[in-house]
């Protein structure tokens, strides 16, 4: 027992004899912190004291794990937009400088997963497996290195791949007043990239809770949330957040852009984030502008839209396409916002509440919509028959306000009315139903040929679903061919023609059928 407590003994003796010497040879390293004081505090902002070394548009870091962005770097103190609920802050706590600027998790681990725009999961599946951090704000890409936009990207819906033509790699502005159908067209452009290798990325800015949450259950139903990153500030975040939401979705999209994928990116909508930038500026007293919004009011869409393009081979050939969502008042495309994203963007799809309330859905006013890529990036398919389709619909459009008179018209004039009355109709489309590229063809191309012009009006519906069920019938062949840049054949156009007249046996009178068939042979 005594031998056994001696060693025991000479154990902790050499042990302590080493705990000693460690504690001697140890420097302690000391660790510069430059550390603030908050001296203010208000709707989303704080004003802070000190940190003479603080960068603009450097993160700190606030009491009880709270961010916040430099933004007004003056000679005696720092306007910080806060990013978190700043409830708890008061004036004494300490900010720290974090070095570096506001940052995003990105990497394929984002796919499917709801997030706000610090990164923070919000849909209760676990932390996010994300590749590495990109800054939210980062420079476009230069001018040598895009290519130009040639492959379209098809929404799904037939007013718009057939008139208002979007490719991949374009800004394409919707913008219209309020439940005209804005964000259904957005979703619909959504639902319709699946299988064809688009990802997507939806970001909400400062929307309600509750229209945030129908959109991710419309997502999840169609499966659609598969291929989707959803990005998400509701109304009652501080404005700080809403600000950056656009700039940490698009960098999201970016990576998968960088890695040679093609993304879509949908914004909704800019609006909100004007105003909140607008609220921001005013409460750190920046001077107002025109409509009280801050002279950089252009700069802050124009940076974050530039960065939407197609890339060149030599960089991948990935391509980011942008939906931006505007709001307009009593369809006041001249207001300050809307005109602004107008000369940003390359086309704008215009919803008129006037045709909403006709129940013409979706309520594109294709007189004010247009694609400034256009037929580049349109398969070879719908250029055949979209011109003429454009132009006949404009003709009614123009000839129905005066029929509303009650004018006397003549046979001809009588007849672009009703060709015109049948275009409308098969442009009609259903929420959530996106069309495929050869039931639209088909479609288009019974239209050019005359063959709904004697379908009732009020089976029209009925009409059009049938040509666009019997155009599974297309071939493989001529399928393939929609996709080349090619255009049709005059066999093809006539197999098409045929199996679409075949359609609509039963929706017209005999006599009339002989007449079509003449004309279209």
């Amino acid at each position: 027992m005594i031998e056994a407590a001696d060693n025991l003994q000479n154990v902790f003796d050499s042990a302590f004899a080493g705990v000693s010497e460690a504690r001697a040879a140890y420097t302690p390293q000391l660790m510069l912190r430059e550390v603030g004081t908050i001296t203010s505090i208000a709707t989303g902002i704080a004003m802070v004291s000190g940190l003479p070394g603080v960068s603009f548009e450097e993160i700190l870091k606030f009491p009880g794990d709270i961010y916040g962005i430099a933004f007004n770097v003056d000679e005696n103190e720092i306007g910080a937009v806060l990013l978190g609920d700043y409830a708890q802050l008061q004036a004494g706590d300490e900010v720290e400088r974090r070095g570096h600027v506001v940052d995003v998790p990105v990497g394929t681990g984002l796919i499917g997963r709801i997030v706000n725009p610090m990164g923070h999961p919000l849909d209760g599946n676990g932390p996010l497996a994300a590749n590495k951090r990109l800054p939210i704000e980062r420079p476009s890409a230069a001018i040598m290195d895009r290519a130009p936009v040639t492959v379209p990207l098809q929404t799904g819906i037939k007013v718009i791949d057939a008139l208002i033509p979007v490719g991949r790699g374009q800004r394409e502005l919707i913008l219209g007043d309020r439940q005209t159908g804005k964000t259904a067209i957005a979703i619909d452009t959504i639902l319709n990239q699946r299988d064809k290798d688009v990802l997507c990325v939806y970001c909400a800015i400062g929307q309600r809770a509750s229209g945030v949450a129908k959109v991710i259950a419309a997502l999840r139903e169609n499966g659609a949330l598969e291929y989707t990153v959803v990005v998400v500030t509701e109304g009652n975040d501080p404005p700080g957040l809403a600000y950056i939401a656009p700039y940490a979705a698009t960098s999201i999209a970016e990576y998968f852009m960088e890695q040679g994928r093609d993304v879509l990116i949908v914004y909704d909508d800019l609006t909100h984030h004007a105003r909140a930038y607008r609220e921001l500026s005013l409460l750190l007293r920046r001077p107002p502008g025109r409509e009280a919004f801050p002279g950089d009011i252009f700069y802050i869409h124009s940076r974050l839209l530039e960065r939407a393009t197609h890339l060149c081979d030599e960089l991948g050939g990935g391509s980011l396409t942008a939906l931006p969502i505007i709001e307009t008042e009593a369809q006041d495309i001249s207001a300050y916002i809307p005109t602004n994203l107008i000369s940003i963007t390359d086309g704008q799809i215009c919803l008129s509440p006037f045709l909403f309330e006709l129940g013409v859905l979706p309520a594109v006013d294709v007189g004010k919509s247009v694609s400034r890529v256009g037929g580049k990036a349109q398969r070879a398919a719908y250029r055949a028959v979209a011109g003429d389709l454009k132009l006949a619909y404009a003709q009614f459009e123009e000839l129905e306000t005066f029929a509303r008179f009650g004018a006397r018209l003549d046979d001809n004039t009588r007849k672009i009315i009703e060709h015109g009355r049948r275009i409308r109709a098969c442009l009609k489309q259903p929420e959530f139903s996106p069309a495929p590229v050869a039931g639209q063809i088909a479609v288009l191309l019974a239209l050019t040929a005359g063959f709904f012009d004697s379908v009732p009006l009020d089976r029209m519906g009925d009409a059009e679903l049938a040509v666009r069920t019997a155009a599974a019938e297309i071939s493989d062949e001529v399928r393939a061919r929609f996709d080349a840049a090619d255009k049709l054949s005059d066999e093809d156009r006539e197999a098409i023609i045929e199996i679409a007249r075949q359609a609509l046996v039963s929706f017209q009178p005999e006599p009339m059928l002989s007449v079509r068939m003449k004309a279209a042979s």
